[in-house]
């Protein structure tokens, strides 16, 4: 009696790699309906609304996740996001600061929505349905000019500092010596960073005009753009002691893409101990959330001012 031998098992690599082309497909998918969805947006004048900050990742992740069913949704949703900031800067010819300082919040909310579709799918339920109303609402802020929080909003620096006030008056008088931030935030994140200034004096109508370093782009085939500032001073009050001036800005293309900078006010009064200088950057906040743009542009800004409170330090080190 010949004993046969058993039916070799199919092989399951055909399977596998079908599943692995299938999933290939849904992250094309999701990063062609990304951009479809930023050219509208744009087109709308809706690319610096929640609407494109929490609801284009939540298309990305929900389309890879539900549709291409990996093993891991949270992983492969943070993938796809890098490809889609990755291909983010040559397509939409965007700039490094936004992308670095927008980087956070869409991995959030990708993995968010990763980890809920990947709960959902070890539990068999459909919980994560009920949050998307929820960020439907919140991606809605900045659209027909809503907003949680208020978008004018102040930057604040204040110290003594070792010098009189004529030393004070005089420095913020004269053409400023711009030297590398000292804040780590500044230096970390690629902001624009001033070169040199022209114009003097504090009396009303002075003018200012200051010089950025160049905005490298990450567009395709785009060439590096100056960057300026005009000021002119609107209040000034001088004395022996003290004294308070404001600059307002005219024309800007320096922080335009980020926020609307007005007013830069400045104020000295002689102590006992120096000269106590203060600094405040007066803007109207253009992104959104709030929740997350509102912070982050404010703590910008405070560093700013404590920037600008080095630079007209007399003899600083």
């Amino acid at each position: 009696m010949t004993v046969s031998e058993p039916a070799p098992e199919p092989d399951p690599r055909p399977e596998y790699h079908w599943k692995r082309r299938l999933a290939l497909g849904w992250i094309l998918l999701a990063l062609f309906a990304a951009m479809l969805a930023e050219r509208i947006l744009q087109a709308g004048g809706l690319e610096e609304t929640a609407l494109f900050y929490v609801g284009l990742p939540a298309l990305i992740a929900l389309l890879v996740t539900f549709g291409a069913r990996p093993r891991s949704p949270v992983g492969v949703a943070l993938c796809v996001t890098t490809i889609g900031l990755a291909l983010a800067g040559p397509l939409l010819n965007e700039g490094v600061v936004c992308l670095i300082l927008s980087a956070p919040l869409f991995y959030g909310i990708a993995a968010l929505l990763g980890w809920m579709v990947g709960r959902d799918a070890r539990n068999g339920g459909y919980q994560s349905l009920l949050v998307l109303p929820l960020l439907g609402l919140v991606s809605l802020e900045g659209v027909a000019e809503t907003s949680l929080l208020t978008r004018e909003t102040t930057g604040r620096d204040s110290g003594v500092v070792a010098a009189s006030a004529d030393e004070v008056q005089a420095t913020l008088a004269a053409p400023p010596d711009y030297a590398e931030p000292r804040s780590r935030f500044l230096r970390t994140v690629p902001f624009p960073t001033p070169v040199r200034a022209t114009g003097h004096g504090l009396e009303v109508g002075d003018h200012r005009t200051v010089e950025f370093t160049d905005r490298e782009s990450l567009g395709i085939g785009a060439e590096p753009q100056e960057r300026s500032m005009e000021l002119r001073i609107v209040d000034s009050t001088v004395t022996d002691t003290g004294g308070h001036v404001v600059f307002t800005v005219e024309t800007d293309s320096t922080l335009a893409r980020w926020l609307d900078l007005h007013t830069a006010e400045v104020t000295w009064q002689e102590r006992s101990a120096g000269t106590e200088l203060n600094w405040q950057l007066h803007y109207t906040r253009t992104y959104d959330p709030s929740w997350y743009f509102g912070p982050l542009q404010r703590y910008a800004m405070d560093e700013a001012a404590g920037y600008l409170r080095n630079t007209f330090t007399p003899g600083r080190d």
